[in-house]
């Protein structure tokens, strides 16, 4: 059953139950109405009579054409005396004057008028009977109590009658409200299921006038499909990122495995070579492996990230630590000349992250650098300022954001600076990774020496 169904019925009960309670209501006043006014005739006719007959005495008489109690519903009088007999009666019932209740006339003496009801309501006999004292006897009015039950009738089969196209009007006006009131809603589900066969979360239901139930949920439903849609924007940046992740990992170690499989080949299953010629096939397998490992490390420093991965700060002296890769690094790199300028900087850091950053950008900087790395490390107001700078040949301005990315290079402009091996395009996204976990930033631009210099700042260690 539909919800518009549904609506209709539930908004034709409610008029049907109203109906109920006003049409009982007006029945039962009806009825007392009819009651009370049957009543106050027979009280009139008889005290009409008694006046008529106060002063008079009055003898039994033969009954003129009495009426047929058993047919006719007009009221009839009866004239009684003091000992309850009659003496006049206007109608008869079963060819008899009609029988007086027991204790009525007891009762009208006492109260100085009674009712009373007496007969058999199904044969339709039933009287309603009003007893009035007067000097020589007794007067009685009486009715068939057919009369308000026949008023009654009408009124129940006018009710009836007029409740039926009531009902219809009732329901066919819910159905054509309930309809009007669920189109906005058919709206919403047919908009939810273009959406979902298109896949076109930039669509949008037309804002409502009004500010009600429905305005509401179409309000709702845009908000909803602004999140999903840059839910889903996301998801795909993030699926397109992977796709390329894993091809540019799958590139990168094709060359070393190719390098590794054809040197191994050829110890392995070559003809004799020379002792150089093993000794150089030796060395690639060994310099290509060390590559590989490089490689692996930092695919999985970047598998971490991606997963969640948060840094465990604690309080670190960036000084020493500083000092010691640059002088690591220059153990390395004898043909390049590295310069030092540090000051005592505390901050909120992995010591082990800080370092894998500094080497990071100083392998980058040598890979670039023509003759000379500097490395500065000072307060900068509320931060701790690193400076990694080459005299290379610097970053274009339109590479300089690109350049963190992953498995991105820049240009052949660049790469003809490249005085080692080169570098697999990773080192400068873990080094934003790991200043972005120390709440810091990283940005490249030009360095003092006229190449490339990059600038880490981290927050300094508050003093509490």
């Amino acid at each position: 059953m539909s919800l518009r169904l549904r609506l209709a019925l539930f908004g034709a009960a409610v008029v049907a139950l109203t109906l109920l309670i006003f049409g009982g209501l007006l029945y039962a006043l009806l009825s007392r109405s009819v009651s009370s006014n049957q009543d106050d005739a027979l009280r009139a006719r008889a005290q009409s009579a008694a006046h008529a007959l106060e002063g008079t005495s009055f003898t039994a008489q033969p009954a003129i054409a009495p009426a047929d109690l058993g047919s006719s519903t007009d009221i009839y009088l009866e004239v009684l005396d003091t000992n309850g007999l009659p003496l006049y009666t206007t109608a008869q019932l079963n060819g008899t004057p009609p029988p007086i209740p027991a204790g009525l006339l007891d009762q009208a003496s006492s109260h100085h008028g009674a009712f009373a009801t007496g007969g058999d309501s199904k044969q339709g006999t039933q009287l309603r009977m009003y007893a009035l004292p007067y000097f020589h006897g007794y007067v009685v009015t009486g009715q068939s109590t057919r009369v308000p039950a026949s008023n009654l009738s009408g009124v129940l089969v006018f009710l009836v009658v007029s409740a039926v196209p009531a009902l219809l009007a009732a329901l066919l006006a819910s159905w054509l409200v309930a309809g009007r009131a669920l189109r906005p809603l058919r709206v919403v589900a047919g908009t939810a299921d273009e959406i979902a066969r298109t896949r076109d979360f930039s669509r949008r239901l037309a804002a409502g006038r009004s500010r009600d139930e429905v305005a509401l949920l179409s309000a709702s439903f845009n908000r909803m499909l602004e999140a999903l849609e840059d839910a889903y924007r996301k998801v795909a940046a993030a699926l397109d990122a992977q796709r390329r992740f894993v091809a540019d990992a799958s590139h990168e170690l094709r060359t070393p495995l190719a390098t590794i499989q054809g040197n191994a080949g050829l110890l392995v299953h070559g003809p004799d070579v020379g002792e150089d010629v093993r000794r150089s096939a030796a060395a690639d397998i060994a310099g290509e492996s060390d590559r590989m490992a490089r490689l692996t490390d930092r695919l999985l420093t970047l598998a971490r990230a991606d997963s969640g991965l948060k840094l465990q700060l604690a309080p670190v002296e960036l000084r020493p630590l500083v000092a010691e890769v640059v002088r690591q690094a220059a153990s390395l790199h004898d043909g390049t000349t590295f310069s030092l300028q540090a000051a005592e900087v505390p901050v909120a850091g992995d010591p082990d992250a800080l370092r894998q950053l500094l080497w990071n950008l100083i392998d980058n900087a040598v890979r670039h650098a023509r003759a000379a790395v500097v490395v500065t490390l000072h307060e900068e107001g509320s931060w701790a300022r690193l400076m990694v700078a080459d005299d290379g040949k610097g970053v274009p301005a339109s590479e300089r954001e690109r350049i963190f990315e992953r498995f991105y290079k820049v240009d052949a402009d660049r790469a003809d600076a490249v005085k080692t091996e080169r570098g697999a395009g990773l080192g400068l996204a873990i080094a934003r990774w790991i200043a972005e976990q120390h709440g810091g930033r990283i940005i490249a631009t030009d360095g003092p020496t006229g190449g490339a210099g990059f600038f880490v700042d981290i927050p300094l260690l508050s003093p509490s």
